[in-house]
C-alpha cells in the first residue's frame, strides 16, 4: 500500500510516499480503507528526531494517529461493527503502524456521523482523545470556567466544544484574527501574551477554575497563577511542566486508555446534533506532505491539518 514514511530524522524534506506492506486486523481490533487522516504536531516532532532519545523510532516509519474511513477486516472478538461500516478511529502508532496510509488498523474507533465530512472525520478522533482526557483529568463539568491557552489550534478547537457540551463556561487565547472564530465555537475570545490576567480577570471577575494549554509558548506561570495551583492546570505542549508542578499529558494510546472509545462516541452524539464539528485549517495529498508539516511548524493553524486519500 501507499504511505506516508520517513527514512531518517530530519526537515519536512525527508518526507516520502513509498510502498509498505499492509497491516491486518489483529484480535480486537479493525482495519479501515482509509479516506482522510489527521496530520499532529507530535508527526512533526518524531520526523525531525525530537523524541529518538525518549522514543526511538523503527525506520522506516509510518507517520499517523487518526484516521477515517470504511471498515474492509474486523478481527476476532469485535462485535457491532462489520465491513463496509463507516468509522473514525485512532491507531496504536508504535503496534500497528501509522495511519498516513491507503489501510490502516484501529485500536478505538466509533461510527462516523453523517453531519462530519470525511475530512473533519479523519481529523478528529486523535483530538477528541487529548481533549476529554485533558478535561476528564481537570474535572470540567457544569459550572467550571475553563481557559484554554491556544484555543484555535487543533485539540482546542475541540476541547472548547467539548467542554461547553458539558456545561462549562469557555475562554480561549488566539490572535484577533481569529476571535470570531472561537466565538462560533462556544468560547469567549481574548488575546494571548502580557497582561492576560487582566483580561481573564475582566471576563471572569470570581477566577477560572482550570487551565489547558495547548500552545506551549512558555506562559505555564502565568497560567498557574491564574489557576491558583498548579493542579489545576494541565499542558499537552509544554515539555517544561514538571518544572512547575504542571501534568503534561501525553497519550498512552488507545489501547490503555478505555475511555477512548467513550469519549469518540460522545463526540459523534454531539456531531450528530449539531453541537460538534473539526475545523479543518487545510487538506493535502500525500505527495504534498512536506508542505503540510511546513504549516503545522508555524503553529498558526486554524484547526486541524489533514490528508485526503
Amino acid at each position: 500500500m501507499r504511505a506516508l514514511t520517513f527514512s531518517e530524522y530530519g526537515p519536512a524534506s525527508v518526507l516520502e510516499v513509498a510502498d509498505v506492506p499492509e497491516p491486518h486486523a489483529g484480535p480486537g481490533h479493525i482495519r479501515i480503507r482509509v479516506r482522510a487522516s489527521g496530520l499532529t504536531p507530535s508527526d512533526c516532532h518524531l520526523r525531525s528526531g525530537r523524541f529518538r532519545d525518549i522514543a526511538p523510532l523503527r525506520l522506516p516509519h509510518v507517520l499517523g494517529m487518526d484516521a477515517a474511513g470504511m471498515v474492509d477486516e474486523v478481527g476476532t472478538g469485535v462485535t457491532g461493527i462489520r465491513p463496509g461500516d463507516e468509522v473514525f478511529g485512532i491507531v496504536e502508532v508504535a503496534e500497528l503502524g501509522g495511519a498516513n496510509a491507503e489501510y490502516a488498523v484501529l485500536a478505538a474507533w466509533a461510527r462516523k456521523p453523517d453531519a462530519l465530512s470525511w475530512e473533519q472525520a479523519g481529523g478528529a478522533a486523535g483530538n477528541v482523545e487529548t481533549a476529554t482526557r485533558a478535561l476528564d483529568r481537570l474535572r470540567v463539568g457544569t459550572g467550571t470556567t475553563l481557559l484554554i491557552e491556544g484555543a484555535a489550534g487543533g485539540v482546542g478547537t475541540v476541547a472548547a466544544q467539548l467542554a461547553a457540551a458539558r456545561g462549562a463556561t469557555v475562554i480561549g487565547t488566539a490572535g484577533a484574527q481569529n476571535h470570531t472564530f472561537l466565538a462560533g465555537l462556544g468560547a469567549t475570545p481574548t488575546t494571548y501574551g502580557p497582561g492576560l490576567g487582566e483580561r481573564v480577570g475582566a471576563l471572569a471577575p470570581d477566577g477560572v477554575d482550570a487551565v489547558l494549554d495547548c500552545a506551549g509558548s512558555g506562559s505555564l506561570p502565568a497560567l498557574v497563577e491564574l489557576a491558583g495551583s498548579p493542579d489545576r492546570v494541565v499542558t499537552i505542549a509544554d515539555m517544561n511542566a514538571a518544572k512547575y508542578g504542571v501534568h503534561h499529558t501525553r497519550s498512552a494510546g488507545p489501547g490503555a486508555d478505555p475511555q477512548a472509545v467513550e469519549g469518540l462516541t460522545a463526540a459523534a452524539a454531539l456531531a450528530g446534533q449539531g453541537r460538534f464539528t473539526v475545523p479543518v485549517a487545510a487538506a493535502f495529498t500525500l505527495e504534498n506532505a512536506a508542505a503540510a508539516h511546513r504549516l503545522s511548524e508555524t503553529g498558526h493553524a486554524r484547526g486541524k491539518i489533514v490528508f485526503i486519500l
